[in-house]
């Protein structure tokens, strides 16, 4: 490994530090109203030049995205819209990451994420996609799949999970399974989260290094850098015969994370001609009080200790 090798990697691993803090400040924030942290945030000298000023304009972009983003959940249960949206990708490429940053703001009751485990031995026995059909959405609701039925074109086909028979018949089901979805008046969106093969190296340092992040680490995961190319020809095939009109796929330039995530949510708003839906305006109703009412003490031993 020469030096300038060396200093650009530690470079890198440490901008992937530096997002974790990010993602911390994030949440940090998550329950303050959009304006109230864009002004917390808004710092008209900072030199536009700068990577400080790099991350303030990622965050105005993302906390303004996720207004609209509300706008769009509202939308969708005020008129009744079904969604489903596909997140596919190499290990660490960021989806999770940008589900995330979609479903902070929103209604868990209207936007809800679906991970589904590997499959059990009944469910192995299923029509494949049976055990899928279930997290589809009724009406007003958004599904995010974080992985999905894609894994038998992915993983299940690299690590030898499925006969090449069964590869060749989803890859016969899935255009006709997606084109019902849509036929049934669900908008069916998917995505494929692409990074470089430096990338998810430097990604999967970064985990290896972090306490707080090796758990994201399986052993499948390390088999998946070994088989980088198998897992590249298995995505080619994938999108070449799944990607079709009534349900195409989009590709999101991963290898930064920050404009991933921005550009995937501007790409899933442009999608839907949403508006702001008007609400009824919500009145606080008083408090009723009545004289023979008493509030009981607690017991001092039913409180948490306050160590901190």
């Amino acid at each position: 490994m020469t030096p300038e090798y060396q200093d650009d990697l530690v470079e890198r691993i440490r901008q992937e530090l530096l997002d974790g803090y990010d993602e911390e400040l994030e949440l940090e924030i998550e329950d303050r109203s959009v304006d109230e942290a864009l002004l917390g945030i808004d710092q008209p000298d900072v030199d536009p030049t700068t990577a400080h000023a790099e991350r303030l304009s990622y965050f105005k972009n993302l906390f303004r995205l996720q207004r609209e983003l509300v706008k769009l959940q509202d939308w969708v249960q005020h008129s009744r819209q079904k969604v489903v949206i596909l997140f596919e990708g190499r290990d660490a490429a960021g989806k999770g990451g940008a589900i995330k940053r979609i479903t902070q703001r929103l209604n868990p009751r209207v936007c809800r994420v679906v991970a589904l485990p590997a499959p059990n031995d009944r469910e192995r026995t299923q029509w494949y996609f049976q055990r899928y059909v279930p997290h589809l959405p009724a009406a007003g609701e958004i599904v995010l799949f974080d992985r999905s039925w894609y894994n038998r074109a992915g993983v299940e086909r690299v690590m030898g999970f499925c006969q090449d028979d069964d590869v060749e018949e989803f890859f016969r089901s899935v255009p006709e399974f997606e084109r019902m979805l849509v036929r049934s008046g669900i908008t069916l969106i998917k995505y494929w989260f692409s990074i470089s093969d430096e990338e998810q190296h430097l990604r999967f340092l970064g985990r290896i290094h972090d306490p707080l992040k090796q758990w994201k680490l399986s052993p499948m995961d390390l088999e998946s850098r070994r088989r980088w190319e198998d897992y590249t020809r298995a995505k080619e095939v994938m999108l070449e015969r799944t990607h079709i009109p009534e349900a195409p796929w989009w590709v999101v330039a991963a290898d930064d994370k920050k404009r991933a995530r921005l550009n995937c949510i501007q790409h899933l708003l442009d999608q839907f001609p949403y508006h702001e839906v008007q609400r009824a305006e919500v009145l606080l109703p008083a408090r009723e009080r009545h004289d023979d009412y008493m509030r009981h003490p607690v017991p001092p031993e039913m409180f948490v200790p306050e160590r901190y």
